[in-house]
């Protein structure tokens, strides 16, 4: 047994179908008298009802949110918040919806309580991000992890097959990362290992039948524990690569962690050759990059950084910016290495 250091962050998580129906109570339990609510505009009927059951208690609303979170959506934000005199933000929707309440937690400390609608697990991290002039900064603070996440499968019964596939790789890749990182405990691999089985388990089925509540349930599992993995261990290339091409590039987000994922597993497949194999072996295959390619595959999920908006010139520039970076990943991060696994994720072709 190597030797490690154990120290699992996280919030209080509400689950179940039918969940949303609790959001009031947990708004009281934080002492939410003045709620900010920050939701996506696909989120907006659910909004507008949930808003209803809270009453007097929504001092604001901010229904328009942006990938990547640019760093003036997050000064108006914070504007918003003050103008509103706040006490709580409430989130509602994917990762940008999240993101932004980060930012406004990040300056004013306010708690966040938090209503996923997509597999994306930013809810449980205390990771932030913002963009700036085409470049996104992140870092870790604790003033951003959400105190509360109430999960319910029924509100991604909605998201289209193609999102589905998308935030479910984006998931699967938080739990491949987290078992190279060099900061997993023997607790934060249960976690991954569990997370992966649960997701690969069940996005063919959310694909395949995405009214199946039994599937979705499944899946939202998954996310929440892969979400665990990105908030407690060191990613490493693979988000780093995300977020060059997001922040930068404007590529989306889950689409483009979709398509890195067998690629920058891969990569890192020479420094972790024992963890590719693990990988494989929960997934019944003996090549586990060529079964995390499969599986991407008959999802439908995205199979090119081509396909995702990626101009072939950006190329070089992209392997540059991220050589000269400082990641910490399994197998050193050099401009060859990565100009290769880029051009070949351009191209879609299957990961060598």
């Amino acid at each position: 047994m190597r030797a490690f250091v154990h120290e699992l962050v996280s919030g209080r998580v509400v689950f179940g179908a039918g969940a949303l129906t609790e959001v009031p109570d947990e708004v009281a339990r934080l002492g939410g008298r003045r709620v900010l609510v920050i939701h996506g505009e696909h989120e907006k009927r659910l909004v507008d009802r949930l808003t209803e059951e809270l009453g007097d208690r929504v001092a604001a609303r901010i229904g328009e949110v942006t990938q990547h979170v640019p760093v003036e959506q997050a000064r108006a934000a914070v504007a918003r918040a003050d103008e509103a005199e706040a006490d709580l933000l409430l989130t509602i929707g994917g990762g940008s919806a999240v993101g932004l309440a980060k930012a406004v937690a990040r300056e004013r400390g306010l708690p966040i309580l938090a209503v996923p609608t997509t597999y994306a697990g930013s809810e449980m991290t205390p990771v932030w991000g913002l963009t700036e002039a085409g470049r996104k900064t992140t870092g870790r603070d604790p003033r951003v992890l959400p105190r509360t996440v109430v999960y319910d499968p029924e509100l991604t019964v909605s998201l289209p097959p193609d999102l589905t596939a998308a935030s479910g790789m984006n998931a699967l890749a938080h739990c491949v990362e987290a078992l190279y990182a060099p900061d997993l405990s023997p607790v934060l691999a249960l976690v991954a290992v569990e997370a992966m089985l649960a997701l690969a388990d069940a996005l063919p089925r959310c694909v395949a039948e995405p009214a199946d509540l039994t599937a979705r349930g499944e899946a939202l599992y998954g996310a929440w524990l892969a979400g665990m993995c990105a908030g407690n261990a060191t990613m490493g290339l693979h988000h780093k690569l995300a977020h060059v091409l997001g922040g930068t590039y404007g590529l989306p987000h889950a689409p483009t962690h979709a398509v890195l994922l067998p690629y920058t597993m891969a990569y890192n497949r020479v420094a972790v050759p024992e963890v590719i194999q693990r990988i494989g072996d929960m997934l019944g295959a003996d090549d586990a990059v060529g079964a995390v390619w499969q599986l991407a595959r008959s999802i439908g999920a995205p199979a090119s950084l081509r396909a995702v908006g990626l101009r072939e010139s950006a190329i070089d520039e992209v392997a540059s910016t991220v050589a000269r970076t400082d990641v910490v990943n399994p197998r050193p991060v050099t401009y060859e290495g990565v100009r290769e696994l880029l051009a070949a994720a351009y191209a879609g072709q299957p990961p060598a």
